[in-house]
């Protein structure tokens, strides 16, 4: 099966969407990664977000198998559209729920930095101890259209999307906080977590008219 450029690029965009959105609230493992980056340096929340990196990714290509196999079932019929529609409504709730979240104090000091590796290692095992991730990805791909019957080889292009979308809001993340790290408070985060939640839940609206509007 020959790639399609359009098809592609397509992908690429809505894998950089989904990385990002998946990546930015601040779970558990965000504030690990912003707790490490203020108590140990910028390296080591950075490697931290990595270890989600990687759990992200397994959770999403197991979504992914799973929901390609729904939507050949329904190829041809209008149910897809309502799988849509449910999506759009779970990707709202996401985004009430980050803007509600209260994240725990992260300025307790550390008593040993570790090595990057072990820094990444308990990232990821912070991050695949929560298989609720999964209902994230099924909204999230849901509301952007990421499973589509006429993509083929495109997902290899849409997953390292993904990749580069949560690797890019990690970079950021811990390089934005390690240059304010003497002035970081708490507050930042909620304050964050509620801006986050906004766009969520304006993009879940969206998608859900957007949707509504073409069954």
């Amino acid at each position: 099966m020959l790639l399609n450029p359009i098809n592609t690029m397509v992908l690429v965009v809505k894998g950089l969407i989904v990385g990002i959105i998946a990546s930015a609230p601040m779970g558990p493992v965000g504030v690990l990664a912003v707790r490490r980056t203020l108590n140990k340096g910028r390296w080591y929340g950075f490697v931290t977000g990595l270890g989600a990196v990687v759990s992200d990714l397994l959770y999403a290509i197991l979504t992914a198998l799973g929901m390609h196999a729904v939507m050949e079932f329904f190829s041809n019929s209008p149910s897809v559209d309502y799988f849509k529609l449910g999506g759009s409504i779970m990707l709202f709730l996401f985004g009430l729920y980050t803007y509600k979240a209260r994240p725990h104090d992260m300025t307790s000091p550390s008593h040993s930095r570790g090595t990057l590796a072990n820094n990444m290692l308990t990232g990821f095992l912070v991050s695949i101890s929560n298989p609720l991730v999964i209902v994230l990805f099924i909204a999230l791909f849901d509301s952007v259209g990421f499973i589509r019957p006429e993509y083929g080889l495109e997902y290899i292009f849409g997953f390292a999307a993904i990749v580069v979308g949560a690797c890019l809001w990690w970079f950021c993340l811990s390089g934005a906080i390690d240059r304010v790290r003497m002035r970081f408070r708490l507050s930042s985060v909620v304050r964050l977590n509620k801006a986050i939640g906004i766009l969520v839940m304006l993009a879940a609206v969206a998608g859900f008219a957007y949707t509504l509007y073409y069954i």
